[in-house]
């Protein structure tokens, strides 16, 4: 990954809390209240923009899928 001569730099607070460069939120269009995720890849750290999740929906969801939590479905794919 190429450094820029620039690149911008945060320092760490004793809480472990870092202020994300205004030139990196511009780049990933992250505003106040927005989320983001870490992902590690061999050794590197990339930030990204994400959604949040819309827990309301999930849990609505999540009330639908009763029919696969039969005893026979538990039997069927236990070893998976």
């Amino acid at each position: 990954m190429a450094k820029s001569k620039t690149s911008p730099i945060s320092r760490v607070t004793k809480k472990y809390q870092a202020t994300i460069p205004q030139a990196v939120r511009e780049v990933l269009g992250i505003s106040q209240g927005d989320c983001v995720a870490f992902e590690i890849i061999q050794g590197q750290v990339v930030l990204k923009k994400v959604q949040p999740f819309d827990w309301d929906y999930l849990d609505a969801v999540a009330g639908t899928l009763s029919e696969w939590a039969s005893e026979a479905d538990e039997e069927a794919y236990h070893d998976l």
